[in-house]
């Protein structure tokens, strides 16, 4: 499998089942209907988990162009490759929230709420407030990129520690990115629902315009913007203070 290949897969699986929770809980008639923000957060998190182990061993698993960006800005990652992995990240997510609307296509049906609906594709501020909201997606990512350069660095735990590299241990070195995005979740999201990811936010949003979907309502492109600029903002925002404290 290419690296290509494998940031479209692995995003895909990582959308499918991250809106496809938010889907079980929000839209009507399913079975986790009104299971809450910890099922949320907690499903996204192996989410994530589920797609490092798929994409890892081929591409090293961005599977968000934040991540992409974060990892070139500190000259971990080549700047060539750069604009492959946004498009499959793109591409993955697309399809990704396509599967989620076909899976629970009767249930959206089910749904009058427009909101909710909107909600299984992208996510939408809980206090509208473009300052603050793009303080939460920077503070998010920086928080995010910021610890994955840790976890990905050969000298974790010191330059005269033994080399670990926590992302090149397979499906045991996904855990620790698993976590990261549930404690994020659990602790930052509750003010913009936690996009830290263009390509999480911003494909979804382009199948919600898409796809036929029964009732729905705007898809707040007026909105859109801000997971998009706030995550990379704060990627590259990690990546100079990593490249400050290593110097």
């Amino acid at each position: 499998m290419t690296a290509f290949t494998a940031e479209i897969i692995g995003t895909a699986v990582l959308i499918l089942l991250g809106n496809g929770v938010v889907a079980n809980v929000v839209l009507n008639k399913t079975k986790g209907n009104g299971g809450g923000w910890i099922v949320i957060t907690t499903a996204w998190a192996l989410a994530v988990y589920v797609g490092v182990v798929i994409s890892g061993p081929a591409s090293g698993a961005h599977l968000n162009p934040a991540v992409t960006v974060g990892l070139a800005t500190a000259g971990k990652f080549s700047w060539s490759l750069v604009p492959q992995y946004i498009l499959a990240q793109m591409l993955g997510a697309l399809l990704g929230a396509f599967f989620v609307w076909l899976f629970y296509k009767d249930h959206y049906k089910e749904t009058a709420d427009a909101g909710a609906k909107q909600a299984t594709f992208c996510t939408a501020p809980a206090i509208r407030n473009n300052f603050s909201n793009m303080i939460s997606e920077v503070v998010g990512t920086f928080l995010l990129v910021f610890t994955i350069f840790y976890f990905t660095d050969p000298s974790f735990g010191g330059k005269d520690a033994t080399p670990v590299t926590t992302i090149g241990m397979g499906s045991i070195g996904a855990l620790p990115v698993a976590f990261l995005v549930w404690v994020i979740g659990l602790s930052l999201g509750g003010t913009t629902g936690y996009a830290i990811n263009p390509a999480r936010d911003l494909g979804p949003r382009i199948m919600h315009a898409l796809l036929p979907i029964p009732g729905k309502g705007s898809n707040d492109w007026d909105y859109a913007w801000i997971p998009v600029i706030g995550p990379l903002l704060g990627a590259v925002a990690a990546a100079g203070l990593y490249f400050l404290l290593q110097s």
